[in-house]
């Protein structure tokens, strides 16, 4: 029976990835959703960014071992990323009315900047897409008993066909729904788990208070990577072209800011679900902490659960991650097709744009299939592109946004010299505080470039 209300609700998301597709008459209701997407949608769009395989199966699994310390990236600095953007940056760049981060770095930089941030940002996204497929197969091999690579072109089959038909507008409606399913089916599985909520307290409370800690040990290594997972997140994002279209694809200015802070909020507070589930799972299953971390919950949940609770779970998971892994496809492929592509193409029409950019669609989606199939665990692939955007874009877009003077040789090497210092102290030394090396590295190229110009 299981299997039977999963196959109906795949079905169900390539009914509305159909239905998306009579919304979508140009190019921009396929990138932007035509810019026309209420308050309360848009918040639900917003809320459903990050809250994927790494929230549900990830953040929960080290929640698990290591208390609340461990999830300061996510949902901490997820929140705050989304906060963030609704305070400072939504405004400004809703009334730039783009249509893609990669305008932002040609019209304040140039054409060579907007190469230099797209390709980055295009590069960016295939491992965190290709988590969300590898997420995909697990949950289809642990539920239905199919092998994971079967499952993972099933997951990458059905998030293609919505994406590539209805775009943003597909994204939007499947996020819509898929929100409430998420909320509706963590809030059951919290009831049942704690027997009516009542073991709630019991069981929370019998952590020790250190188990909760939220601040870093005081020493010096502690405190410096402890502002490096409040900032991959809840900087790094902010540059990236799938929180810009969320954002963006408000139908107002006002809309496009409250959307962002309120999907913020959103976000934190569902997210403490997996969570607390997850201290249920210490607590009175402790043999499940010698499973695989990325199968703890959902083991949780097939074990010690109801058939109703089974199928309200596995539909708001499978729900939350295709929500990511659309938007997360979705976005290079704009990129891609808009600051690539589309320049060196002559006189295209509106039509051919808009099915170029369904074209790159396809491409991003192939090229984040062959690294899903690459064998990597999922942790492996978001950290290996969850880093770019913040050591190589962030300062040039704050500096585009809130310095008067802009240079583009200045951002260009701001971009290069971030993600230089940042990806040799990663890759070649494993160095733990490559991500600030990379940050630093990337705002002092810019100011004393900047200044060495104008001097």
């Amino acid at each position: 029976m299981l299997l039977g209300f999963i196959l109906l609700y795949i079905v169900g998301t390539l009914f509305i990835g159909l239905l998306a597709s009579t919304l979508v008459k140009n190019s921009r209701d396929y990138i932007l959703a035509g810019r026309n997407l209420p308050l309360y949608m848009a918040t639900f769009v917003a809320f459903a960014t990050w809250f994927g395989s790494e929230t549900v199966l990830g953040a929960s699994s080290v929640m698990a071992k290591d208390g609340l310390i461990g999830v300061i990236e996510d949902p901490f600095g997820a929140a705050l990323c989304l906060i963030l953007i609704g305070l400072f940056f939504a405004k400004p760049l809703y009334r730039m009315n783009l249509l893609t981060m990669g305008d932002f770095y040609r019209v304040i930089y140039g054409r060579n900047a907007e190469i230099v941030a797209s390709v980055m940002m295009v590069f960016s996204y295939f491992g965190w897409i290709a988590a969300q497929m590898v997420a995909i197969g697990i949950i289809l091999q642990l539920v239905l008993g199919i092998p994971k690579v079967f499952g993972i072109f099933l997951g990458f089959g059905v998030v293609l066909f919505y994406t590539f038909l209805g775009g943003m507008w597909a994204v939007s409606l499947t996020d819509f729904i898929q929100t409430i399913m998420i909320i509706v089916g963590l809030f059951v599985v919290l009831y049942e788990v704690s027997f009516g909520f009542s073991n709630l307290i019991p069981v929370l409370a019998s952590q020790p208070m250190e188990y909760y800690r939220i601040l870093p040990e005081p020493s010096l290594k502690d405190i410096l990577l402890y502002i490096s997972a409040w900032i991959t997140i809840g900087l790094g994002s902010i540059p990236q072209q799938d929180v810009f279209q969320r954002v963006m694809s408000s139908r107002s200015e006002r809309v496009a800011v409250l959307s962002a802070i309120f999907g913020g909020f959103m976000y934190l507070t569902i997210a403490f679900i997996p969570l607390i589930l997850a201290v249920f799972a210490r607590v009175k299953y402790p043999e499940l902490l010698d499973l695989d971390p990325e199968l703890m919950l959902p083991t949780l949940i097939l074990e010690h659960t109801s058939l109703p609770v089974k199928v309200l779970f596995f539909g708001a998971l499978l729900s939350a991650i295709m929500s990511t892994a659309s938007a997360a496809l979705l976005a290079p492929a704009s990129v891609l097709s808009e600051n690539l592509i589309k320049p060196y193409i002559k006189n295209i029409s509106d039509k051919g744009f808009l099915w170029l950019t369904r074209l790159c669609v396809v491409f991003v989606s192939l090229v984040s299939l062959i690294f899903a199939l690459s064998g990597e665990s999922i942790y492996h692939l978001v950290g290996s592109s969850s880093a770019l955007s913040l050591v190589s874009l962030f300062m040039p877009l704050v500096a585009g946004l809130y310095f008067k003077a802009s240079n583009s040789t200045a951002a260009i090497i701001s971009m290069l010299s971030g993600f230089l210092s940042w990806a040799i102290l990663e890759y070649l030394f494993h160095n733990e505080f490559a991500l600030l090396v990379g940050l630093s590295f990337s705002a002092l190229s810019y100011i004393l470039v900047n200044w060495a110009w104008r001097k």
